[in-house]
Order: structure tokens, then sequence, then C-alpha cells
């Protein structure tokens, strides 16, 4: 039994507040509106942030898993960091954002009473990272309570498979989905898409999983709606746990 609820809010894309151990944890700030993101690959927002700044309230901290896409740091979001009392992300993160404590895999860090634990993420197929950067997921985990996985934008199943491995019962999943896709690896997504969630899913036992980072950017090249259909075709589809952006989700 927890102590303490444990309740997801879905901001849009990776964005999400997590309400857990008596904490609110914020992944990915994303608050922009619509709008192109210009660059070697241009990225396009196409849906807002069901709930802004303003209206976030007290961050304990912001779980970061790589700023060097705007999808997952956006300009709006940058401006936020520093009202989170901490901010942990990569290594490389910290050398670029000044307030940035950057975790390599496995290192925790404390915050109140959570144990939050870096874990690899590969942001594509296998050397994904020399043009993709570094990223990380995380762990949560508190006396009492249940244990949180976020995955990050990881593409990878055997990722998942030695984080379960080594972490052992994990009892929910925030993993980012979408297939995202920009061509820059061919066909290899750069996220879970609806089959490699599903076999995700199975690594991580009987843990509900919450598919987020999966709606609002053209780049996701599946739609939440194949997913849902493919968690059912599994016959998962009791584990699955789909938020509404801006509506609080009892986990």
């Amino acid at each position: 039994m927890t102590q303490n609820p444990l309740t997801l809010t879905l901001v849009g894309g990776p964005t999400v507040v997590l309400e857990y151990a008596g904490l609110r944890l914020l992944t990915d700030p994303t608050f922009d509106a619509p709008r192109i993101y210009e660059g070697g690959i241009a990225l396009h927002k196409l849906t807002g942030p069901a709930l802004g700044p303003a209206e976030m309230g007290a961050i304990d901290a912001v779980l970061l898993s790589h700023d060097q896409h705007p999808d997952n740091l956006d300009e709006a979001g940058r401006a936020f960091l520093p009202r989170a009392g901490v901010v942990l992300s990569t290594p490389e993160a910290q050398e670029r954002i000044e307030g940035v404590t950057g975790l390599a895999p496995w290192q925790t860090q404390r915050v109140g009473e959570v144990s939050i634990t870096a874990v690899p993420a590969l942001h594509g197929p296998e050397g994904a990272e020399a043009l993709s950067g570094t990223v990380t997921g995380f762990v949560l985990s508190a006396p009492g309570e249940r244990v949180v996985y976020v995955s990050g934008d990881n593409a990878s199943v055997a990722v998942v498979s030695a984080i379960a491995e080594r972490i052992g019962r994990i009892d929910v999943a925030v993993l980012f989905a979408g297939a995202a896709n920009v061509g820059r690896f061919g066909d290899a997504d750069l996220t879970l898409n609806a089959r490699t969630a599903v076999e995700a899913a199975r690594e991580l036992g009987e843990a509900l999983i919450v598919p987020v980072h999966a709606e609002g950017w053209h780049h996701f090249s599946e739609t939440r709606e194949r997913l849902v259909r493919e968690f059912g075709y599994a016959g998962l589809a009791g584990r699955l746990r789909v938020p509404e952006a801006g509506v609080p989700l009892a986990l």
C-alpha cells in the first residue's frame, strides 16, 4: 500500500506533472505555442500545452531527459527551469545549462524522501548518440511507494529489459512513444512505436503503462489510437492508462 497518491497530469508531448511521494515532479518542460523550429531538421509543433507555466505551481524537481531537442525542452521550458527546486538531466546538459545537475547512468540523487536514479536511454538505433546526443531516463523510488520508470526518448526494448533486470520490480512505466521519426535513420524510429512499446511492456512485468510524447508533433509517425489497438491485440489493454491532456490521472 502506498503512503501517498500517485497522480500524473499530461501537459502535452513529453511534459507531465507527477505527484509522487509528496513531491511534484515535472518531465521535459515544453510550454511553447504551436510553431516551427528551424534547424538542420525542422520540427513542427501542432498543439500547445494544456497547462502553462503559470499553472504549474511549485515544482520540486524537473526530470529533463535531454536538452538538445525543442520537443523535449523548448524556449518557454528553458525559461521555467530556474523555478524548479532541482533540475536533473544528463552530464552534457549540465555543461550547457546553468543550474542543471547531470547524472550518469545508474547515479542516484535524493530529493526529499525520493531516490531518483538516472537510467540509460537510446534515442534511435544502435550508435544514434553520435547524431541524436545523450538521453537519460529516470527511476523513482521511495519507502513504501511504488517504483516509477520514466523512459525519456528511448527506442530500445533491450535498454528497457536491462533496466527492468537491474532495478527489479517496476510498478508504473511512463513510456515516450509515438514512433518519432524525422528520417535521420531511415525507417528506424527515435522513440518506441506501438509494437516496441508492447515489447517493452512485456519486459516490465505487470507495470502499468502510461504512454506520453505520442501527440502534438508532426514527426510522430504513429497515433496513440494505433498504440491502444496494439495493446488490445496483444492482450495488454488492462495495463494501459492513456492520459487526457490537462486532466489528472490517478494511478
